[in-house]
């Protein structure tokens, strides 16, 4: 994406992009928290991280957070059908300049606002100039309307999923009790764990790991101990409970319909699961935190 430059052209582009950040504190938008940023994501696919993403901006919605949920899935976006709406433009084509920040997102179920993605999305890390000026719009807009930012982001460990969500407020890992998804989420914990030590930037909140389609109560509660227990001690990292989603025949029924499961099967034991998974984190959005906003902290990724 970037042509081949020089140090002193490696420099002036970074000075540029310093530059770049330096908001005149007459524009600046004093009164306005900074977005809480919660990224979902996931060793593998297949464990319901986009179900999860989507129901749970859907649940903080109905709890009164202004939600607006992206579909980072550079890979495979999908994120769209699960909500059932068609996309008029997606979020490559606001960084490719073909399209307003206002133009992609759109009014979603559930009150939320979401951007959808696209398959074959460039590399984050790679990005143009030119593309990070259409990030810095498209960054400027969340901050100025919305308060919750959910991050659905692709799956497995590759470096823009990394880089990107490892300084979210909140980081979700997914998975299901099964022996290989459990490593696999292993694997995601280390990685994140690891960003966020090499990071010289202070980014990055909690951590925590959500169960899905446990069998029971006590299953979700034993594969998140097992996980918890295996980072603590070879990671040396605390790992929150943010909960587990029983198994339900109603949520591959919602998806082939093409609607939330929260909004269909409202009563339903997944969605109960997802209602109070929302409560939990509704209460730590509600802590009084000094964060940066998550227009400072994505853009100091790239200097």
């Amino acid at each position: 994406m970037f042509r081949h430059e020089g140090g002193s052209g490696r420099l002036d582009q970074a000075n540029r992009l310093r530059r770049m950040m330096t908001v005149p504190e007459a524009t600046a938008p004093p009164d306005h928290p900074a977005a809480h940023v919660i990224a979902v994501v996931s060793g593998k696919g297949g464990v319901g991280k986009t179900f999860i993403s989507a129901n749970l901006a859907i649940a903080l919605s109905a709890r009164g957070h202004r939600v607006v949920l992206f579909d980072l899935d550079m890979g495979l976006a999908n994120t769209d059908i699960i909500l059932g709406v068609e996309a008029a433009g997606t979020w490559p084509e606001v960084l490719g300049g073909r399209r307003s920040p206002g133009e992609v997102i759109i009014q979603g179920p559930g009150d939320i606002a979401f951007v959808p993605g696209a398959s074959g999305m460039a590399n984050i890390a790679n990005l143009s100039e030119f593309e990070r000026h259409q990030l810095l719009a498209v960054l400027e807009e969340i901050e100025s309307r919305y308060d919750v930012c959910v991050l659905d982001c692709g799956a497995g460990i590759s470096r823009n999923v990394v880089t990107l969500a490892a300084s979210a407020d909140t980081l979700l890992v997914v998975t299901t009790p099964e022996p290989t998804a459990v490593t696999d989420a292993y694997a995601t914990i280390k990685a994140f764990a690891q960003e966020r030590q090499c990071a010289d930037t202070g980014m990055g909140g909690s951590m925590g790991v959500i169960v899905n389609q446990a069998l029971s109560r006590r299953e979700g509660r034993d594969t998140y101990e097992r996980l918890a227990s295996v980072a603590a001690r070879f990671l040396h990292v605390p790992v929150t409970d943010y909960g587990y989603i029983l198994a339900d025949e109603h949520v591959p029924a919602a998806v082939r319909q093409r609607r939330p499961v929260l909004l269909d099967y409202p009563r339903c034991a997944a969605s109960s699961c997802v209602m109070a998974m929302a409560g939990r984190l509704s209460r730590e959005l509600g802590r009084p935190e000094a964060r940066q906003s998550l227009f400072y902290r994505v853009i100091s990724l790239f200097i």
